[in-house]
């Protein structure tokens, strides 16, 4: 289901969602002080493309641990990143959001389109990731295997003589 919606989202204007993003992201390289930006411009421009099945989430949240993103050097870089790129890809992903959720059908990818504004105001710090991997990250995990960050479970003591 979500490869169909993803196909549907690219086929709908996920195509030209994708663009605006590579867009961004072209003119973060080209400027100096947009450098820093490029990779996780490229990475919201992936995820732009193909957005069913994944969410954005604080790399914080997803490692446990702090990084030059997830602390005070990544809110100034949020702040430059609103000014330069930000504002206006969220004005057309809310905009877009706002065309699909008049209709009915258009409801799932309006949703997605909200998700991207979101995504598109403080991109600093974020990691795009399946929702499996999100749930695992935040000890929801349904799956084989332990939570990162749970504590290992040892293997019960041998005992008689070996």
């Amino acid at each position: 289901m979500t490869l169909l919606l993803n196909i549907l989202w690219f086929i709908l204007g996920g195509f030209f969602s994708g663009l605006g993003w590579l867009l961004a992201t072209v003119l973060m390289a080209l400027s100096i002080i947009g450098i820093p930006f490029v990779r996780s411009c490229f990475n919201l421009a992936m995820f732009s493309f193909w957005p069913f099945g994944r969410d954005v989430i604080s790399r914080k949240e997803l490692t446990g641990r702090d990084d030059l993103g997830t602390g005070t050097l990544g809110l100034v870089g949020n702040i430059i990143w609103f000014v330069l790129c930000g504002w206006w890809l969220a004005v057309w992903h809310i905009t877009a959001a706002v065309a699909l959720g008049i209709t009915i059908i258009g409801i799932p990818f309006a949703l997605q389109h909200l998700k991207l504004a979101v995504a598109s105001l403080l991109p600093v710090g974020k990691t795009v990731v399946d929702y499996d991997t999100i749930d695992r990250a935040r000890g929801n995990a349904t799956g084989p295997g332990p939570a990162p960050g749970a504590p290992a479970q040892l293997p019960p003591a041998r005992t008689g003589n070996a």
